[in-house]
């Protein structure tokens, strides 16, 4: 049996390991402080104000293309719209401070100024703190705060909702560091030490997400297991982000008889396949750069789970409900 919290932690606020046991407890992780709380696992659209992403670079390199793409995916389906300007595929070459400022600040100004809940993709604290000041509602870092140490102040004095993903460094040279002897344990614990650091740096509880980084440090078979483990990933108590999108792993898995994966923007029905499991498994949201066919995916999966039976779907009311893989 746990042992009573301290008073003081009565008194002031909810201690985190409360606060992770009650989100173990239920499905139920769509809701972010400060955010809409979606009924449905929410839809991320990725607009990349870069020349060489390996999605789409050079695609929406302007100001006046990237917000009108934003707008686009809205239309199609996105609840929110990530904004970056730096890629952060393998061997990418990392862009300087004054040019990301350029191309993302902008774009995030745009699309908040249309009423457009928008999401900044940087791994910079000067960026992050720029971009909210813009009209950014979450900041979405891949190094969890690692790659810039001011980062956290930056996103806590904010109060800020914030991304962090499983990171183990920059992919680039031979800095893959993709071996583990169990993927499943290591991302989870990895994870949570992270998450601590960031909750000791200020930010709170309920403002954080956790992402396990697919195709980060990760080869095709460690991506499936993850997805296969997104119970696991749960079980840190933060909503759940799940970015799957045209990734390497799902070329792999559409690989034909001779081993040769689509290209990327031959993925969106695998990443729609992705979408719809990792809704049922209860993602808080996923990140996609087609819109249209995630949107519809996530809102199957929302009625499918809708039709369970009270006994399938035990406690709808009484704050144990799985809702969340909804």
């Amino acid at each position: 049996m746990r042992p009573a919290p301290p008073p003081e932690a009565a008194a002031n606020t909810t201690p985190h390991w409360a606060y992770a046991e009650h989100m173990s407890k239920q499905t139920a992780r769509r809701h972010l402080a400060g955010l809409t709380a979606w009924d449905r696992c929410a839809v991320m659209g990725v607009v990349n104000v870069t020349p060489d992403s390996f999605s789409d670079g050079g695609r929406f390199f302007d100001t006046t293309a990237a917000v009108k793409h934003g707008l686009d995916l809205v239309a199609e389906g996105a609840d929110l719209v990530d904004v970056g300007g730096e890629s952060t595929r393998p061997g990418a070459t990392r862009v300087d401070e004054d040019e990301e400022l350029r191309r993302v600040v902008p774009v995030v100004r745009g699309l908040a100024s249309e009423g457009v809940t928008v999401s900044v993709d940087t791994m910079r604290a000067s960026v992050a703190g720029r971009a909210l000041k813009a009209g950014a509602a979450l900041v979405n870092d891949v190094s969890g705060g690692l790659a810039d140490p001011r980062m956290i102040p930056v996103v806590a004095d904010a109060g800020a909702p914030f991304v962090v993903m499983h990171w183990r460094g920059l992919l680039e040279g031979g800095n893959v560091r993709g071996t583990y002897d169990d993927v499943v344990t290591e991302v989870v614990d990895e994870l949570r030490a992270r998450v601590e650091a960031v909750l000791r740096g200020g930010v709170a509880p309920d403002r954080v997400v956790v992402d396990p980084g697919l195709g980060f440090s990760k080869d095709a078979e460690h991506d499936l297991v993850l997805l296969a483990h997104l119970d696991r990933l749960h079980a840190l108590g933060h909503p759940l982000l799940v970015a799957a999108s045209r990734k390497r792993f799902l070329g792999r898995v559409l690989a034909g008889p001779d081993a040769t994966p689509p290209p990327a923007r031959e993925r969106d029905a695998a990443t729609a396949a992705v979408s719809a499991l990792a809704a049922h498994a209860g993602a808080w949201a996923v990140r996609v750069h087609e819109v249209r066919a995630t949107a519809d995916a996530v809102r199957v999966a929302r009625a499918v789970e809708g039709a369970r039976t009270p006994h399938e779907n035990p406690g709808g009311t009484d704050g144990t409900a799985p809702e969340g893989a909804r």
